[in-house]
């Protein structure tokens, strides 16, 4: 995927964490090309403030995180009831510890279509994300968590090749 109107350097965080994981990054002036080819490695991540790990990816990188080879850990810092979204997870089949403010994530092969529920904007994104990752069907409920802040979601991703289908508002 390239995304395009960015400034790498700002993005720096994320595309450390995305290299630790074995994705490929290539950074261009405004612009940054992400690429994966075999499986994701674990990571570690702990959300701090800007310049740190932004909470707003904790989530979507949960996602990520749970079929990465491995056990990582991801330290929420910023708020305190960021991890719901992983309960939703377990039951595609992600292996999942909450320690306080600590998730110790525990890579599965593959996670498996569930019936889900969106808790809130971010936890829609991952679980979207999950979704697409998973074999089979994944029903998620409470979408408008998700419309809240991504616009067309399903048409942005289709156009890269997922396949979404929005059955009612």
């Amino acid at each position: 995927v390239l995304v395009k109107n960015v400034i790498p350097r700002h993005l720096e965080c994320i595309t450390a964490k995305l290299r630790e994981m074995s994705v490929e990054v290539t950074e261009f002036d405004d612009a940054v090309l992400v690429r994966r080819e075999g499986k994701l490695t674990k990571t570690n991540i702990k959300t701090l403030p800007y310049p740190g790990f932004p909470t707003d990816l904790q989530q979507p990188m949960s996602a990520l995180l749970c079929t990465a080879v491995g056990t990582s850990t991801v330290v929420e810092n910023i708020f305190e009831t960021r991890f719901r979204h992983l309960a939703e997870m377990e039951r595609m089949g992600a292996r999942v510890r909450i320690y306080e403010q600590t998730a110790v994530i525990e890579g599965v092969p593959q996670l498996h279509g569930a019936a889900v529920e969106a808790t809130d904007l971010r936890a829609g994104a991952a679980l979207v994300i999950a979704g697409l990752m998973a074999q089979g069907t994944t029903e998620i409920y409470n979408t408008h968590f998700i419309d809240r802040g991504y616009e067309h979601l399903e048409e942005k991703l289709n156009s890269l090749g997922a396949k979404i289908t929005r059955t009612r508002d």
